[in-house]
């Protein structure tokens, strides 16, 4: 296996082909596109910068400042996927100072190293599928036909040789030897596989018991790592229990190509590759940064919960600057992890953050509210688009359904207004307006419509919004 470690190649991305890529998925936003675009760029300019000076060149972590449903958080994990890096979002209210109730911030990181194994085994799974899939083969040929123990290794080498040269046209079985039989019918039931003709077949396969659901160790608090080494050092210890049960052949071959590939897996390798993507590409998102600053006050004086919120963030501090987290797995250096924190900053305001943590969020981008024209750009642009989505569940049940370029402004036209008129919610609007337009048609298919083709045009939105829209107190609870 090779052990050589590597960062996900986004070296031959721009800064403006990145903001070209996330155009496809996030609409507007430029100035939150051009941030991020740029700090992912830094990382491959950094990994390439001379060796004197590449640690000493720290991420430039980004505060995204706007109201919910804009695209912070798709922001993030876009840029993620695009790097192929090891992200997580936390939510930054879920961590409490150390010696509440809660949960230590180091946990961040150390979920964020158990995604990167997960990440990188994958990866390996799918290198080693091929030898993987000829081993369950012969695991499942095993089980059709066992083979036959040969008695006379001397012979075994001539069988072999007179099988292989033998026609099926000069073939004697009354002359074969049990070990020719056996190998002929193995042969011939590998071919079945191959064409798929046995998928159904059930065969008797040995799969590991689950474990004891009794046993789970909880560390004290801050030592969360402590009670999962004890807890894996247990399960090492106690023997691993089988039970034999009957399954179809399509299933046993999902199962014994999950059980092959983590055998042929070197994780020590794999292990290492992840702790070096962590600490060199991983990406945090910090959601609600801003519900941990100094309080509804925003001065951060007073008691009660402003004590532990400002705990919080001093806790935060030395992650975000640079340290290294004990995890199961080994030590990790946060120095190069990204932080990418956002906020609606209603009643705060980014400046209420103690000065040692803003001083680690150089980077600051306020983000636009939606328009109405960017409503119609988010169902007609972009790649995952919600009316894509139903159009595809629809399909599924032989439905085709179209929506026309009124219907769609109509929509866009609604959220808007609803957002102005209700609460400003962002782009989650458009998922109530259309879940809300076509509720009837959905309960329809299939009992009432099996196939057909389906338009939704203004009318049709009008005729299924027009109450709820003319009704605000309505409005106020459906939208």
């Amino acid at each position: 296996m090779n052990n050589t470690k590597h960062t996900p190649e986004i070296g031959h991305l721009t800064p403006q082909q990145i903001v070209k890529e996330l155009d496809t998925y996030i609409i507007g936003q430029k100035a939150a596109k051009k941030s991020v675009a740029i700090a992912l760029r830094n990382r491959w300019r950094r990994m390439n910068a001379d060796e004197n000076i590449r640690e000493e060149i720290v991420p430039n972590n980004i505060i995204l400042i706007g109201p919910t449903g804009v695209g912070k958080t798709e922001i993030a994990r876009r840029l993620a996927k695009l790097a192929r890096a090891p992200f997580i979002k936390v939510e930054a209210t879920k961590f409490t100072e150390v010696g509440y109730v809660g949960r230590d911030v180091e946990s961040m990181i150390r979920d964020l190293v158990e995604i990167s194994v997960n990440i990188v085994k994958q990866e390996m799974q799918e290198r080693i599928k091929p030898r993987a899939e000829e081993l369950v083969e012969e695991r499942i040929l095993d089980l059709l036909i066992p083979p036959v123990r040969k008695r006379r290794p001397s012979s075994n080498a001539s069988s072999n040789t007179s099988l292989s040269s033998v026609s099926d046209d000069s073939f004697n079985p009354d002359q074969a030897s049990d070990e020719e039989l056996n190998e002929r019918t193995r042969e011939k039931f590998r071919q079945k596989l191959r064409n798929g003709d046995l998928e159904d077949r059930k065969v008797e396969v040995e799969v590991k018991a689950g474990g004891s659901p009794s046993m789970q160790i909880f560390g004290p608090q801050g030592m969360e790592e402590m009670g999962m080494n004890l807890q894996d050092m247990l399960g090492n210890i106690m023997p691993k229990k089988t039970k034999k049960r009957q399954m179809k052949i399509s299933e046993a071959r999902k199962y014994l190509i999950g059980e092959e590939s983590e055998k042929l897996i070197d994780h020590e390798s794999a292990v290492a590759e992840a702790l070096h993507r962590v600490q060199t590409s991983g990406i945090v998102f910090l959601d609600e940064i801003d519900k941990v600053t100094g309080g509804t006050t925003g001065n951060g004086s007073g008691g009660g919960p402003d004590v532990s919120r400002q705990g919080v963030q001093r806790d935060l501090l030395p992650i975000v600057e640079g340290s290294t987290v004990s995890t199961k797995y080994g030590m990790v250096k946060t120095d190069h992890v990204l932080f990418i924190a956002s906020g609606a900053f209603h009643v705060n305001k980014p400046s209420d953050l103690i000065p040692e943590l803003q001083g680690r969020f150089p980077i600051r981008v306020e983000m636009d509210s939606l328009t109405e024209e960017d409503f119609y750009q988010i169902l007609i642009a972009t790649r995952n688009a919600l009316t894509k989505q139903y159009q595809a569940m629809l399909q599924s049940e032989g439905v085709e359904l179209t929506f026309n370029d009124e219907s769609l402004r109509e929509i866009a036209r609604i959220a808007a207004e609803v957002n102005q008129e209700v609460e400003n919610i962002g782009a989650r609007r458009l998922h109530t307006i259309l879940s809300t337009v076509l509720e009837e048609l959905m309960f329809s298919v299939p009992d009432d419509i099996q196939s057909g083709t389906i338009e939704i045009d203004k009318a049709y939105v009008q005729k299924q919004l027009g109450d709820i829209i003319t009704n605000k107190d309505l409005s106020q609870y459906i939208l």
